[in-house]
């Protein structure tokens, strides 16, 4: 159906059943449902203390791996140490992964929240740098939506080490890989789901031709291999996984031990897919780029794909999934745009941001743009600050925050 440029494809009448399989250990904890809702103290792990409201916290990582914190609340400042010099990070709203020469460099920041489905609990440790998780290339890491239960995935391109961590052990302060498996070098994915974790394995040509489902001892679960050509991008969501495909987006669920996965093709006569998803944590509804097209929208509840065209060429987009259904994009000038999910109209522009940091590609690279339920953060490499946006005011520019360190790399934290 085509309706004011926005074309949506009803996938769920299309939805094609790929596979079930029955894949309970004694090990496994609940299926995804339950691992963000239910759980020993809800989160809590010895040491932490429970606070009323999200302690948020930006965590900056500067070129050279030296590592800080913001209090978002308070505006008080810490300086963790430093690991080795970062070329990427990665976030789940707790720990971030920073991958380094020597492997994946892990900063727990002490904060986080647990989704309790109608309402939540907030809590905030004392913040530690972990350790190294060792590995060759850069690192694509897929994380959970929660913290103290489940794990992290990490897949090293350049050897196809598969590497699932034990996320009970991080918040304790321990590195611990409940498997490491040998998938063959390729741009993989290791993502976690229930018990185990999703991982590509190399084809004949060096690409992935499916997708198989490992339990947390690292063995192949029976009948669990699903076709997913050319899978690109991860994201989990209150539904379940998401990993992108060349046809469209792969969704696996866990129940009771059963793995499902669905298939939610492309909308006919769509060519450029998804290959990198992001959202506001936890919610339905993600977003990725298609391309110069403009942005994909996937609700993985109604198992639909909308397209909404944009003029300007974009960079990063997120779906923050509230009552206005906003999507907050980064174009290539350095302006935040928001659109109407609903319509696809462009409700409102920020002025350039990264003016300076625009100018060198190799500092836009570190980019990232991080959408909570109320703000946007941006982080400005060159002008070595992080933007605040109030994207549901008319993207006002709520403040413009000094870091500790300079703002590299960065992540929110405490969500």
């Amino acid at each position: 159906m085509l309706r004011r440029g926005i074309l949506t494809a009803l996938a769920a009448t299309a939805t094609i059943a790929l596979s079930s399989c029955a894949v309970r250990s004694a090990d496994s904890p609940p299926p995804i449902e339950a691992d963000r809702s239910t759980g020993d103290g809800h989160g809590a792990i010895a040491g932490a203390e429970e606070v009323a409201e999200p302690p948020l916290h930006l965590v900056s990582i500067d070129a050279a791996g030296a590592v800080g914190m913001l209090d978002l609340l308070d505006d008080t400042t810490t300086e963790l140490g430093t690991i080795s010099a970062p070329s990427a990070v990665a976030s789940d709203g707790r720990y971030l992964f920073a991958t380094t020469p020597q492997g994946v460099d892990i900063v727990d920041s002490g904060v986080w929240t647990w989704d309790h489905e109608d309402h939540f609990h907030y809590y905030r440790s004392a913040p530690k740098l972990l350790g190294n998780v060792t590995g060759e290339g850069t690192a694509t890491v897929s994380t959970s939506n929660t913290s103290t239960t489940g794990g992290t995935g990490l897949f090293f391109p350049l050897t196809g080490d598969a590497v699932l961590l034990d996320n009970e052990a991080l918040s304790q302060g321990e590195i611990r890989e409940l498997f490491r498996i040998d998938a063959g070098p390729h741009p993989g994915l290791a993502v976690p789901l229930g018990g185990g974790a999703l991982v590509t394995h190399a084809g004949d040509r060096g690409q992935a031709p499916e997708v198989r489902f490992h339990h947390a001892d690292g063995t192949l679960a029976d009948g669990s291999s699903v076709e997913c050509l050319d899978p690109q991008g991860t994201i989990t969501t209150r539904i379940g996984v998401v990993i992108g495909c060349a046809t469209g987006a792969l969704l696996a669920t866990a129940e009771d031990g059963d793995v499902t996965f669905e298939h939610l093709p492309y909308p006919e006569g769509t060519h450029t897919p998804a290959v990198e998803f992001d959202n506001r944590k936890g919610r339905p509804s993600v977003a990725a780029l298609a391309g110069d097209e403009g942005i994909w929208l996937l609700d993985t509840r109604a198992r639909t794909w909308q397209l909404i065209p944009t003029i300007e060429p974009l960079l990063q987009v997120s779906a923050a999934d509230d009552a206005d259904e906003h999507v907050v994009a980064l174009d290539r000038s350095g302006r935040i745009r928001v659109y109407d999910g609903s319509s696809g109209d462009e409700v409102a522009v920020t002025e350039p941001l990264l003016t300076r940091t625009v100018a060198d590609p190799a500092l836009l690279d570190s980019v990232e743009l991080t959408v909570d339920r109320q703000r946007a953060y941006l982080n400005a490499p060159a002008e070595g600050v992080v933007y605040e946006i109030a994207y549901a005011d008319n993207a006002r520019l709520a403040r413009t925050l000094e870091t500790p360190t300079t703002p590299t790399f960065f992540a929110e934290t405490g969500r």
